[in-house]
């Protein structure tokens, strides 16, 4: 029954989205879409969600075509084709097609056999779904692979005897309850394991894949809570999305170095997971390729992987799509190509303790460096807008952090629970600051505020309030001269502070409360140095440190003004 579900609800997620084509041709009545030299048959339509009986009784599909003077061979039968064609009673197949695509087929009730010629080497997922006569099927040996569900609900395959369902070379699909304790192994010569194969089966507990095995679907074995034990065959060059998703009693997995990609999800949620390594001929990890693999504690890349291999010789995966895993490394250094630092990357590394961001990074994402709790500095660059819910949450080890001017955003708890933080600089480029942004902060013992215009912020409420509603008296918010009043009417603000004194002046880079020459040479080594993180520096407060900052502090100091 759950099967069915997924099966139905995957069946409307695809129908209702998906639109197809429109034909290019019509000849005798078959619809064809050009594809280069070659022709397709394709779906009669704009959109295959709906259903009519266009085709009906006996259909020929021609081994070419001819339109407007020109000879194509036809070569596919494109997605969702004949879909829904409930009066199709049979059709012929010529020796030219190679694969019969997505829906191609899909609720044709009417069709009771089927033969594919040789020349076929592909069926898409869900080709002959809920084709509920079609009891007689001819797939030869060219085949060597199958899309989910593309028999399901069909006569022939709940003819099957209960057990592993093979068409020609392929695993398709495990049909009936699986016992527990059950160990498989694929017969030699199997050219592929079909999406979903083995999902739900939860008394799998071992399987043997032959090398003959070119391709493993997306899913095959999710759902699979007892696999302990797989080997992934060196034939196979791609691990497909969810294929491994939620097999929680995995502990350990083998990726051959015939692996080039890591799909989405593909090892998602196998709790059990403690270590793995990563070939030197992986090149892509996929977004949440491991993610919630929470006893992950190993992670070791290959030496001489040309996307990978760790530059700073600590055993580190930093580039995937969205830096989904570091492990193994205390001070890692990530590379200049990463443009986002995506959900939960560093999330519960407690051995990290340095890091260094590049400025290619634009965003740090949704708890991206939460309960690092041994991270005890970090550079944010000056190129970073915005800082995510969570991002910093529980970073019990960092001691003090300037946001650079370039942010404009801090988002709910970014800096919440760091119990070590006694001081922070917030630039004036923030525009918008979360709920409980810096909560929970005990150790917090100075603010310095450089925003001049708190009416253009937007701030969430109890920003630096205290869980055990502590002491605040002992916490100093310091703001430029002018605007101490605007703090003071503000409740996000002054609640949480027993003191806001006006002790902030812009071009005061070194601190000393004074604007000098010295000031002048700060600037001029962070411009050459490139770290602009200092929001005092950003004297005419445009968001950038530049030589008009330096002439700024010029005037400054000959006008005898420090606001």
């Amino acid at each position: 029954m759950k099967q069915l579900i997924k099966t139905t609800i995957l069946l409307l997620a695809l129908l209702l989205s998906a639109t197809a084509t429109a034909a290019d041709f019509k000849v005798d009545g078959i619809y064809y879409k050009i594809n280069g030299n070659e022709a397709a048959v394709t779906f009669r339509g704009q959109y295959y969600y709906s259903y009519d009986n266009e085709y009906s009784g006996s259909v020929v599909i021609p081994a070419t075509v001819t339109y407007n003077g020109t000879t194509y061979p036809v070569t596919s039968i494109g997605d969702g084709a004949f879909n829904g064609c409930s009066g199709l009673t049979s059709i012929d197949i010529p020796n030219s097609i190679t694969e019969i695509n997505d829906y191609a087929f899909a609720y044709c009730s009417g069709l009771t056999s089927i033969v594919i010629p040789k020349s076929v080497t592909k069926i898409g997922g869900n080709a002959f779904l809920s084709c509920t006569e079609l009891a007689s099927i001819d797939i030869p040996k060219s085949v060597t692979k199958i899309g989910r569900y593309a028999f399901d609900y069909t006569p022939w395959f709940n003819n099957q005897p209960d057990g592993l369902v093979y068409v020609g070379l392929i695993a398709y699909k495990y049909k009936g309850t699986m016992p527990s304790g059950t160990s498989i192994t694929l017969r030699n010569g199997t050219a592929s394991i079909t999406g979903s194969a083995f999902a739900y089966c939860s008394g799998l507990t071992s399987i043997v894949i032959p090398n003959s095995v070119t391709d493993i679907g997306p899913g095959a074995f999710a759902h699979c809570s007892d696999l302990t034990s797989v080997n992934i065959p060196d034939s196979v060059t791609v691990i497909r999305g969810d294929v491994f998703l939620r097999c929680s009693g995995l502990t350990s997995i083998v990726i051959p170095n015939s692996v080039t990609e890591i799909c989405i999800e593909a090892f998602c949620n196998c709790r059990g997971l403690t270590s793995i390594v990563i070939p030197n001929s992986v090149t892509e990890i996929a977004e949440d390729a491991f993610s919630y693999c929470s006893g992950l504690t190993s992670i070791v890349v290959e030496s001489g992987n040309p996307r990978y291999d760790s530059p700073n010789d600590c055993n580190a995966i930093i580039e995937t799509a969205s830096n989904t895993l570091i492990v193994g490394c205390e001070n890692t250094i990530i590379p200049n190509s990463v443009t986002e630092i995506g959900a939960y990357a560093f999330d519960g590394r407690t051995g990290l303790t340095d890091i260094v961001i590049p400025n290619s990074v634009t965003a740090i994402g949704f708890s991206a460096f939460a309960y690092c709790s041994g991270l005890t500095s970090i550079d944010i660059p000056n190129s970073v807008t915005s800082i995510g819910i969570l991002a910093f949450d529980w970073c019990t080890g960092l001691t003090s952090i300037v946001i650079p001017n370039s942010v404009t955003e801090i988002c709910d708890h970014a800096f919440s629970s760091c119990t070590g933080l006694t001081s922070i600089v917030i630039p004036n480029s923030v525009t918008e600051i979360g709920r409980q942004a810096f909560a929970g902060c005990t150790g917090l013992s100075d603010v310095y505020c450089y925003i001049a215009d708190l009416s253009r912020v937007s701030s969430g409420n109890q920003l630096f309030y205290l869980y055990d509603h502590g002491d605040y008296s002992g916490r100093t918010l310091h703001v430029l001269k002018g605007t101490a009043d605007a703090y003071q009417a503000d409740e996000n603000w002054y609640p949480y502070f027993g003191q806001i004194v006006e002790d902030i002046f812009r071009g005061d880079v070194n601190r000393d409360l004074e604007v000098t020459i010295a000031d002048v040479n700060a600037v001029i080594n962070m411009i050459l140095g490139g770290n602009g993180n200092n929001p005092a520096a950003d004297v005419n407060g445009d968001g950038e440190i530049t030589i008009a900052d330096i002439n700024a502090i010029i005037d400054v100091i000959l006008g005898g003004t420090r606001n």
